[in-house]
């Protein structure tokens, strides 16, 4: 069994309102573009996401230089259009959660909280490949404005 050591939470601002940014999370097409960190991509078949208490919310990540791929299989726990996506992933038990306040002027705020972290995804290395895909969301949800 895997040991747990505890949570993680990154802050970040977005140029889009909380609608656009849920739809991004939800949107296949759009989780695509920026799921990942830079050197990574997800192909689309890979991607299964059902917006609702019990749905799946799957991927595969592939490696550009290597060709490793990382699945991740989730259940979403919770949701709340324009509000909230939570999820439990299968292989490591860890449990996220992603919130969007609306900042106004089409900004959102967006909290990723993660709890019953892994202690290879606590690291900086880890907090630094989700910022990385923070980026690539902001840089994704800029071109659509």
């Amino acid at each position: 069994m895997t040991e747990n050591l505890g949570e993680l939470t990154i802050t970040r601002e977005l140029p889009a309102t909380p609608d656009a940014v849920f739809r991004a999370y939800v949107e296949p097409e759009q989780f695509v573009r920026f799921w990942g960190p830079v050197g990574t991509h997800v192909e689309l078949d890979t991607v299964t996401i059902e917006p609702r208490v019990g749905g799946r919310y799957d991927s595969t990540m592939i490696i550009d230089a290597t060709g490793d791929a990382y699945p991740m299989r989730a259940t979403v726990t919770e949701i709340r259009p324009g509000e909230l996506i939570a999820l439990v992933e299968e292989s490591a038990g860890m449990h996220s959660t992603l919130t969007f306040k609306d900042l106004g002027d089409g900004r959102t705020e967006v909290v990723l909280h993660q709890t019953e972290v892994p202690a290879m995804y606590c690291g900086p290395e880890a907090q630094a490949g989700l910022n990385s895909s923070f980026d690539r969301l902001v840089e994704h949800l800029a071109a659509q404005r």
